[in-house]
């Protein structure tokens, strides 16, 4: 865990906790931030783990979560902290497709989404719309929500992965970056026997004949969607 400032350095300022896996990614966000008047960065961690230690002790006013952590996922740390503390903003600034994310972490308790190829302008943008106490998302997201709310809640799934899962798409998205089952499992902190319990129920759930079949399109989904 990265050293913190004080809670009492910049009192008129909104404090925020990163969470990022990526050391040189971190830095150069929160320096960013930090140059912002009203936001300054409080804490950081790279894991899971280590924000949920240091997250209570320095109560800041955001979290900032990536989804591809070391060990425990983004999703993972989402849900414990919105469980130990319900009121806590929390902000999903991820690589992954928002249309197949998005409603997932919102699930999962955060307040908002938004992609690391958004323009700075739009980040900042998130940042203080969940800190106003409201929903971010990208106005194509919102549409889509729109679109589904007049369909009906039971309206059918954009996308094949919606029917995963959100530990099995983690697995199906690590099987696209060409991990091997004992890589996935160290990544997820889980035994190999698990991941091969869960890439058989992506097969099954996607209808795929062959592993290879599976790891293929998964490929596919990672560099740009089913």
């Amino acid at each position: 865990m990265t050293s913190s400032q004080s809670p009492t350095t910049h009192p008129l300022k909104h404090r925020l906790f990163l969470v990022e896996d990526h050391p040189v990614t971190r830095e150069g966000f929160a320096r960013l931030l930090n140059f912002e008047p009203d936001l300054v960065v409080c804490g950081q961690a790279g894991t899971a783990a280590e924000a949920m230690l240091a997250v209570p002790l320095l109560s800041p006013d955001l979290v900032i979560v990536d989804i591809a952590l070391g060990g425990r996922s983004g999703l993972d740390l989402l849900k414990d902290l919105s469980a130990r503390h319900p009121e806590l903003p929390m902000l999903v600034l991820s690589t992954y497709e928002e249309s197949l994310y998005a409603l997932r972490t919102l699930r999962a308790g955060a307040r908002g989404y938004i992609m690391k190829s958004a323009s700075t302008e739009q980040i900042f943008q998130a940042v203080r719309r969940v800190l106003d106490g409201k929903t971010y998302l990208s106005d194509t997201m919102n549409e889509q929500l729109r679109s589904r709310m007049v369909k009906g809640i039971s309206a059918a799934p954009t996308s094949d992965t919606e029917r995963l899962s959100d530990r099995e798409l983690e697995v199906f998205t690590l099987l696209g970056q060409g991990r091997s089952t004992a890589e996935i499992a160290a990544a997820l902190n889980l035994s190999p026997n698990t991941i091969g319990t869960h890439r058989a129920h992506i097969q099954e759930k996607l209808g795929f004949q062959s592993l290879n079949e599976l790891v293929c399109r998964a490929v596919q989904w990672v560099q740009g969607g089913l």
